[in-house]
């Protein structure tokens, strides 16, 4: 289960934050119109790839804020997310997907 928040930036920049439970980690997506391929987007920073790599989502914001403007309560809103996730349980495929993550098979 993840959640997603969007926030549109200056010149077309999309922040996208949340919260990636089968990673352990919040998430920050930021994209901006690619300038190769009208109509879709470049990905310039992608950080909550790895397990645990944003543990709090203060690192997130802190990662997002350059690039947006962030609702006041955006930490509130991410903690909340995180916490919806605390009696999930991973299925066969997720437990599958973090032994190849954590073999570094993928």
């Amino acid at each position: 289960m993840m959640s997603r928040h969007t926030f549109a930036g200056d010149a077309g920049v999309s922040v996208a934050i949340g919260w990636d439970r089968p990673l352990d980690t919040f998430y920050v997506q930021v994209s901006r119109p690619d300038p190769e391929e009208e109509g879709e987007l470049e990905t310039f920073v992608w950080e909550g790839t790895s397990p645990r790599e944003l543990p709090t989502a203060a690192a997130a914001i802190a990662v997002a804020a350059p690039h947006a403007e962030l609702p006041a309560d955006l930490a509130t809103t991410l903690e909340t997310d995180r916490m919806k996730t605390l009696g999930s349980f991973d299925g066969p495929a997720q437990t599958a997907a973090r032994g190849m993550i954590r073999g570094g098979n993928l």
